[in-house]
Protein backbone atom coordinates (compact mmCIF):
# COMPACT_ATOMS: atom_id res chain seq x y z
CA UNK A 1 0.00 0.00 0.00
CA UNK A 2 1.41 3.67 -0.87
CA UNK A 3 1.78 5.74 1.77
CA UNK A 4 -0.27 8.96 2.49
CA UNK A 5 0.14 12.29 2.76
CA UNK A 6 -1.32 14.85 5.42
CA UNK A 7 -0.41 18.52 4.74
CA UNK A 8 -0.81 20.26 7.91
CA UNK A 9 -2.97 24.08 7.68
CA UNK A 10 -1.13 24.75 11.04
CA UNK A 11 1.20 25.50 7.97
CA UNK A 12 -0.53 27.50 5.96
CA UNK A 13 -1.33 31.11 5.03
CA UNK A 14 -4.50 31.86 7.15
CA UNK A 15 -5.19 35.47 5.21
CA UNK A 16 -5.34 33.00 1.97
CA UNK A 17 -6.73 29.59 3.50
CA UNK A 18 -9.36 29.40 0.76
CA UNK A 19 -5.90 29.14 -1.84
CA UNK A 20 -4.08 26.92 0.34
CA UNK A 21 -7.20 24.55 0.45
CA UNK A 22 -8.16 24.39 -3.27
CA UNK A 23 -4.12 23.67 -3.87
CA UNK A 24 -4.15 20.84 -1.55
CA UNK A 25 -7.31 19.74 -3.35
CA UNK A 26 -5.22 20.09 -6.65
CA UNK A 27 -2.48 18.18 -5.49
CA UNK A 28 -1.31 14.33 -4.94
CA UNK A 29 -1.98 15.06 -0.80
CA UNK A 30 -4.55 12.26 0.33
CA UNK A 31 -6.13 13.93 3.63
CA UNK A 32 -5.96 17.50 5.14
CA UNK A 33 -4.12 17.66 8.96
CA UNK A 34 -6.01 20.04 10.82
CA UNK A 35 -3.99 20.77 14.62
CA UNK A 36 -6.37 22.01 17.15
CA UNK A 37 -4.31 23.61 20.14
CA UNK A 38 -5.47 24.79 23.56
CA UNK A 39 -2.58 26.89 24.83
CA UNK A 40 -2.72 24.48 28.03
CA UNK A 41 -1.92 20.74 26.76
CA UNK A 42 0.61 22.66 24.56
CA UNK A 43 2.20 25.91 24.90
CA UNK A 44 0.24 27.28 21.88
CA UNK A 45 -3.13 28.07 20.49
CA UNK A 46 -4.40 27.44 16.52
CA UNK A 47 -7.52 27.39 15.90
CA UNK A 48 -11.15 25.79 16.66
CA UNK A 49 -13.88 24.59 14.92
CA UNK A 50 -15.59 27.27 13.04
CA UNK A 51 -12.36 26.81 10.82
CA UNK A 52 -12.46 23.55 10.78
CA UNK A 53 -16.11 23.23 9.23
CA UNK A 54 -15.30 26.47 6.82
CA UNK A 55 -12.40 23.99 5.59
CA UNK A 56 -14.66 21.02 5.43
CA UNK A 57 -17.06 23.03 2.81
CA UNK A 58 -14.30 23.40 -0.12
CA UNK A 59 -11.84 20.53 1.34
CA UNK A 60 -12.14 17.35 -1.57
CA UNK A 61 -10.07 15.39 0.75
CA UNK A 62 -10.63 14.19 4.47
CA UNK A 63 -9.67 15.99 7.37
CA UNK A 64 -7.50 14.29 9.88
CA UNK A 65 -8.32 16.59 13.24
CA UNK A 66 -5.39 15.88 15.87
CA UNK A 67 -6.58 17.52 19.10
CA UNK A 68 -3.73 18.50 21.40
CA UNK A 69 -6.36 19.65 23.98
CA UNK A 70 -6.31 18.75 27.76
CA UNK A 71 -9.92 16.98 27.56
CA UNK A 72 -11.26 15.79 24.26
CA UNK A 73 -13.98 13.69 25.37
CA UNK A 74 -16.71 17.22 25.52
CA UNK A 75 -15.82 17.92 21.97
CA UNK A 76 -16.43 14.48 19.99
CA UNK A 77 -19.78 15.89 18.34
CA UNK A 78 -18.01 19.44 17.68
CA UNK A 79 -15.36 17.80 15.78
CA UNK A 80 -17.51 14.86 13.89
CA UNK A 81 -20.15 18.22 12.89
CA UNK A 82 -17.23 20.20 12.10
CA UNK A 83 -16.38 17.42 9.34
CA UNK A 84 -13.40 15.33 10.14
CA UNK A 85 -13.31 11.63 8.86
CA UNK A 86 -10.56 10.99 11.83
CA UNK A 87 -10.62 11.91 15.11
CA UNK A 88 -6.80 11.66 16.97
CA UNK A 89 -6.73 12.32 20.54
CA UNK A 90 -4.06 12.01 22.81
CA UNK A 91 -3.04 8.79 24.97
CA UNK A 92 -1.30 11.38 27.73
CA UNK A 93 -5.65 13.35 28.36
CA UNK A 94 -7.74 10.38 27.95
CA UNK A 95 -7.78 8.40 31.18
CA UNK A 96 -10.36 6.18 29.91
CA UNK A 97 -8.89 5.79 26.53
CA UNK A 98 -11.62 3.02 25.59
CA UNK A 99 -14.72 4.88 26.06
CA UNK A 100 -13.24 7.63 24.52
CA UNK A 101 -12.54 5.65 21.09
CA UNK A 102 -15.41 3.68 21.54
CA UNK A 103 -17.38 7.21 21.60
CA UNK A 104 -15.08 8.82 18.31
CA UNK A 105 -16.56 5.52 16.35
CA UNK A 106 -20.14 5.78 17.92
CA UNK A 107 -20.00 9.05 16.05
CA UNK A 108 -18.87 8.06 12.73
CA UNK A 109 -15.25 9.12 13.02
CA UNK A 110 -12.34 6.84 12.42
CA UNK A 111 -10.48 6.98 15.54
CA UNK A 112 -6.33 8.16 16.24
CA UNK A 113 -4.63 7.86 19.17
CA UNK A 114 -1.48 10.31 19.52
CA UNK A 115 1.64 9.41 21.24
CA UNK A 116 4.15 11.84 23.04
CA UNK A 117 8.00 12.11 22.27
CA UNK A 118 8.39 10.59 25.23
CA UNK A 119 5.73 7.82 25.67
CA UNK A 120 6.25 4.30 24.20
CA UNK A 121 4.56 2.15 21.83
CA UNK A 122 3.67 -0.28 24.88
CA UNK A 123 0.99 1.87 26.21
CA UNK A 124 -1.07 0.49 23.26
CA UNK A 125 -0.79 -2.72 23.71
CA UNK A 126 -4.40 -3.42 25.27
CA UNK A 127 -6.12 -1.01 22.79
CA UNK A 128 -4.03 -1.17 19.44
CA UNK A 129 -6.82 -3.96 18.00
CA UNK A 130 -9.86 -0.37 18.88
CA UNK A 131 -7.80 2.12 16.74
CA UNK A 132 -7.81 2.78 13.14
CA UNK A 133 -4.91 4.54 13.21
CA UNK A 134 -1.77 5.81 15.63
CA UNK A 135 -0.30 9.38 15.47
CA UNK A 136 3.30 9.71 16.62
CA UNK A 137 4.47 12.69 17.24
CA UNK A 138 8.47 13.13 15.96
CA UNK A 139 8.52 16.34 17.55
CA UNK A 140 7.47 18.28 20.75
CA UNK A 141 3.93 19.31 20.30
CA UNK A 142 2.89 22.69 19.90
CA UNK A 143 4.75 24.24 16.81
CA UNK A 144 5.33 23.51 13.23
CA UNK A 145 8.75 23.56 12.09
CA UNK A 146 10.38 21.43 14.92
CA UNK A 147 13.83 19.51 13.91
CA UNK A 148 12.95 15.64 13.49
CA UNK A 149 13.41 13.71 16.79
CA UNK A 150 16.02 10.82 15.62
CA UNK A 151 14.84 8.06 17.72
CA UNK A 152 11.24 8.58 16.41
CA UNK A 153 12.08 5.80 13.99
CA UNK A 154 13.11 3.05 16.50
CA UNK A 155 9.52 3.95 17.84
CA UNK A 156 8.13 3.41 14.54
CA UNK A 157 9.66 0.04 13.80
CA UNK A 158 8.77 -1.05 17.39
CA UNK A 159 4.93 -0.09 16.72
CA UNK A 160 5.03 -1.52 13.07
CA UNK A 161 6.21 -5.13 14.69
CA UNK A 162 2.92 -4.82 17.18
CA UNK A 163 0.83 -4.25 14.29
CA UNK A 164 2.31 -6.77 12.05
CA UNK A 165 2.54 -9.22 14.55
CA UNK A 166 -1.19 -9.57 15.42
CA UNK A 167 -2.23 -9.08 11.65
CA UNK A 168 -3.96 -6.02 12.42
CA UNK A 169 -4.60 -3.17 9.70
CA UNK A 170 -4.15 0.15 12.23
CA UNK A 171 -1.92 2.80 10.16
CA UNK A 172 1.06 4.80 11.47
CA UNK A 173 0.95 8.67 10.76
CA UNK A 174 3.82 10.40 11.60
CA UNK A 175 4.28 14.48 12.59
CA UNK A 176 7.02 16.48 13.04
CA UNK A 177 10.22 17.50 10.70
CA UNK A 178 9.11 15.51 8.25
CA UNK A 179 11.18 16.15 4.64
CA UNK A 180 12.46 13.53 1.81
CA UNK A 181 15.25 12.92 4.10
CA UNK A 182 12.97 11.68 7.33
CA UNK A 183 10.28 10.60 5.27
CA UNK A 184 11.73 8.34 3.00
CA UNK A 185 13.11 7.10 6.74
CA UNK A 186 9.98 7.08 8.19
CA UNK A 187 8.55 4.88 5.06
CA UNK A 188 11.13 2.36 5.16
CA UNK A 189 10.69 1.86 9.03
CA UNK A 190 6.72 1.33 8.54
CA UNK A 191 4.87 4.82 8.53
CA UNK A 192 1.97 4.56 6.31
CA UNK A 193 0.80 8.64 6.65
CA UNK A 194 3.17 11.42 6.38
CA UNK A 195 2.11 14.71 7.78
CA UNK A 196 4.13 17.66 6.38
CA UNK A 197 3.38 21.02 7.23
CA UNK A 198 6.01 24.13 6.98
CA UNK A 199 7.91 21.66 4.61
CA UNK A 200 5.11 21.60 2.17
CA UNK A 201 3.61 25.38 2.81
CA UNK A 202 7.05 27.14 3.01
CA UNK A 203 8.66 25.47 -0.55
CA UNK A 204 8.35 27.42 -3.88
CA UNK A 205 5.69 24.65 -5.25
CA UNK A 206 3.99 23.13 -2.74
CA UNK A 207 2.09 20.70 -4.87
CA UNK A 208 5.56 19.15 -6.28
CA UNK A 209 6.67 19.27 -3.01
CA UNK A 210 3.76 17.26 -1.95
CA UNK A 211 4.29 15.12 -5.52
CA UNK A 212 7.61 14.34 -4.35
CA UNK A 213 6.54 13.14 -1.09
CA UNK A 214 4.49 10.72 -2.27
CA UNK A 215 6.77 9.61 -4.70
CA UNK A 216 9.25 8.32 -1.83
CA UNK A 217 9.45 4.54 -2.24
Amino acid sequence: MSHKIAPSILSADFLNLQSDIEMINRSEADWIHCDVMDGVFVPNISFGFPIIKQVSKIAKKPLDVHLMIADPNPYIEAVKDAGAYMMNVHYETCPHLHRTISAIREAGMKAGVTLNPHTPVSVLEDILQDIDMVLLMTVNPGFGGQKFIGHSLTKVRKLREMIDSRNLKTLIEVDGGVNMETGKQLVDAGADVLVAGNFVFASDNPVETIHKLKSIV
